[in-house]
């Protein structure tokens, strides 16, 4: 195998995008009993771009259950606290300063992790329009809206839910 020294001078991508800066007094804030986001960044389907939002879980949220993206990374950088999560098949904890990068078509769920509350921020790459969802999880949650609305949303989102028995036990193993 050969390597070979790129020696052009480098030069910067041109884009059109412009900064997006979104102070925290000024962001929307989407709650439910268990949850808390401060939503903070979020980009149309086809502009590229990034959906960003930070959840807050109370001990025992629920979080999200086993589903996936055909179109977006999901990331997720903790903040705080301990964060269980599901990727393909293996549930495990991530703590303070742990990241993780879920790709496309991989069936993932997280919750606060037993006993703990979780700060966490989480990120779509591309953006997807993520912002209109979380206002209507926070909805269902309270329950103002039907919960069948989230899976009549499913292809709008790109948020496919799918049965994870791995998950489903993870959960048993705590009485929920």
């Amino acid at each position: 195998m050969t390597t070979t020294k790129n020696t052009a001078p480098a030069t910067p991508a041109t884009t059109t995008a412009a900064p997006v800066l979104t102070r925290c007094a000024e962001a929307e804030i989407c709650a439910d009993p268990s949850s808390t986001m401060t939503l903070l960044a979020d980009s149309a389907p086809g502009e590229g771009g990034f959906t960003v939002y930070r959840s807050t879980f109370a001990a025992g949220a629920p979080g999200a259950p086993a589903h996936f993206h055909t179109r977006a990374w999901e990331l997720f950088f903790v903040i705080g606290g301990s964060l269980r999560v599901l990727v393909g098949e293996e549930v495990t904890v991530l703590g303070a300063g742990d990241f993780l990068a879920v790709p496309p078509h991989t069936p993932h769920a997280f919750a606060a992790a037993p006993g703990s509350e979780a700060d966490v921020l989480c990120v779509f790459a591309p953006g997807m329009d993520r912002f209109d969802y979380l206002r209507l999880l926070g909805s269902v949650m309270r329950g103002e809206t039907a919960p069948g609305a989230i899976a009549a949303s499913s292809e709008r989102f790109d948020n496919h839910y799918v049965d994870s028995p791995a998950w489903r036990a993870a959960l048993a193993g705590d009485g929920a």
